[in-house]
């Protein structure tokens, strides 16, 4: 089988990839993990993408052109509304593009028909894409016991929990590997003294452009013990059907499936406050309004732009929030 790298604009049912003999790349990991990624930025709108335009798909254009990759899968529905725009101008400038689309409403029916649209494309089968699922579900078992081990047993800060669970997009492109770090890590941790954090936070939306975030809460006495969008890329929900799998995955359908599942993780995991992570330029902005009126609990709303450290002022809103939920 082929051993073809093959760029994924978001997290996709990657066990048909695997199993097709493909090595998924979440191309945003790529980017936001590369250490001149203003500059990948800046190499997008030199190329023509608009200003104010977000930052995560100059990102990935530009990874995808500078890597040199041939093939990408990306999600035209269910995520970002300008991916249908991105893959238009690969299309253009020579990368072979796969379009896969989450139904509205997670209906299984169209799923199915997604996945099996995939799996013909790829040139697998369901056999081997069964069989790879169990695989992946066994390494997805140890990741959700990191999860588990930040909001239960307080030992793992957010940073962890964020890089482990955002990880599950892509396995690091090597299951094995990534199975060995995760069992390394977990042993690790075993023998770390409890350590409570002060003030327990929920982080919802799409993980930041600026990952020091995490690093920063800590120092001010805070630690998020849940991240949203990162812990349902790890399919948090087991089960042998790989169709109710990606019809359990919240992030793809709407506000309002997501929220069932935040209010239920905020209450299991004694949250004090939240933090609501919006990119700048995005749809999912508009979507604050209606977080702001189901959720029951302190919401601070930050606002990200381009890969670049935290500035003083969002430093001072994080403190003030901080300080509030510490009286």
């Amino acid at each position: 089988m082929s051993k073809l790298k093959i760029g994924v604009t978001t997290t996709v049912p990657c066990e048909i990839l695997w199993a097709a003999g493909l090595i998924p790349v979440d191309l945003n990991n790529i980017f936001i993990n590369h250490p001149q990624k203003e500059q990948l930025v800046d190499y997008a709108e030199i190329h023509g993408f608009p200003r104010n335009s977000c930052s995560w798909i100059k990102g990935i254009y530009a990874v995808v052109k500078k890597m040199q990759f041939e093939k990408i899968i990306a999600v035209t529905y269910g995520d970002c509304s300008n991916t249908q725009a991105l893959m238009e101008i690969l299309t253009y400038e020579g990368v072979e593009t796969i379009p896969f689309a989450y139904p509205h409403n997670a209906d299984r029916k169209m799923l199915k028909l997604g996945l099996d649209e995939l799996i013909n494309k790829l040139g697998t089968d369901w056999e081997t894409v069964n069989k790879t699922q169990q695989r992946l579900l066994n390494l997805r078992k140890k990741i959700h016991c990191i999860d588990k081990l930040t909001w239960e047993g307080t030992k793992i800060t957010g940073w962890e929990n964020h890089f482990y669970l955002v990880s599950t997009s892509d396995m690091q492109g090597d299951i094995d590997n990534f199975e060995q770090q995760a069992d390394k890590f977990i042993a690790e941790v075993n023998k770390r003294p409890v350590k409570p954090p002060k003030i327990r936070l929920a982080y919802i939306g799409v993980p930041p452009i600026c990952p020091q975030l995490y690093d920063y809460l800590e120092q001010i006495g805070a630690r998020v013990v849940f991240n949203e969008v990162q812990r349902q890329f790890a399919m948090p929900y087991y089960t042998a059907d790989l169709v109710e799998q990606y019809c359990k995955y919240t992030y793809p359908y709407g506000i309002f499936k997501r929220l069932a599942d935040i209010k239920y993780q905020l209450k299991q995991r004694n949250i004090d406050g939240l933090i609501h992570y919006v990119q700048s330029f995005c749809f999912r902005q508009i979507e604050d309004i209606i977080v702001r009126k189901e959720l029951n609990i302190p919401i601070l709303t930050l606002e990200g732009d381009r890969p670049a450290p935290l500035d003083a002022r969002t430093k001072l809103r994080l403190e003030s929030f901080i300080e509030t939920l510490s009286v």
